[in-house]
């Protein structure tokens, strides 16, 4: 996804031999692998496999820039591109599409029947006392565009992708600083409520207002998103 620099600088091309950007160093030229899947705008892929980016709170892209490069989040690709790039670059890529807002695509029909949509939507908003899963809506936000500093945006992702990553939290090839509220939360979903409440996110259409709600504890079932900004 992130290309990164020093791998442009092998090529050394001239800047006007290069489309999207005028000059190497700059951020437009540092967010060309990113666009290559993600979009020009982060807006992300039709086919699920590459997640919107556009709008998400920087801390969270920082966040995940800074695990894969360094291998604690594992996607080959992206850990390839990222291998050399410096913190402050990553800082630079993440407040770019954080400030990015390109039209949603129109939400998707889920494959799903309405009972499965109805027990992801009850899991979603208001969660399940007797697993001890918190609602989605407690931390991801209202409107499920996030939460300041570093609690991702949902509304826009394709089922596929959210089902994959609710895996990984349960398998630990995702994770996050103690505490792991997302390993807690996936650990207690079972296949079906997995199923369920990926279904139902994906059929949710955009806000209009889709920038991440403010920091707000009160709302949060653990403390989640305040150690290390919450590497999710």
């Amino acid at each position: 996804m992130f290309l990164a620099t020093p791998l442009l600088a092998v090529a050394a091309p001239s800047a006007g031999e290069v489309p999207g950007f005028d000059t190497l160093d700059s951020v437009d030229a540092r967010v060309q692998g990113c666009v290559t899947c993600h979009g020009r705008g982060g807006q992300g892929a039709s086919n699920g496999n590459y997640p919107r980016i556009a709008g998400k709170p920087a801390g969270y892209l920082y966040n995940q820039l800074v695990a894969f490069r360094d291998g604690t989040r594992r996607y080959p690709p992206m850990n390839y591109l990222l291998a050399y790039m410096p913190d402050a670059y990553l800082h630079e890529i993440a407040e770019h599409f954080a400030q990015e807002h390109p039209p949603f695509e129109p939400s998707t029909t889920a494959p799903a029947d309405s009972a499965t949509l109805e027990r992801g939507r009850a899991i979603a908003t208001q969660g399940d006392f007797h697993t001890g899963v918190p609602p989605c809506m407690a931390c991801h936000g209202p409107r499920l565009t996030g939460m300041e500093p570093a609690i991702p945006g949902l509304v826009g992702l394709r089922a596929s992708y959210i089902a994959a990553q609710l895996a990984r939290w349960r398998t630990g090839d995702r994770s996050a600083s103690a505490p792991d509220c997302m390993k807690r939360v996936a650990d207690r979903l079972g296949d079906d409520d997995v199923h369920a409440v990926a279904a139902w996110l994906a059929t949710q259409p955009a806000p209009e207002n889709l920038l991440p709600n403010a920091l707000d504890i009160a709302r949060m079932p653990y403390a989640c998103g305040l150690v290390d900004g919450g590497r999710k």
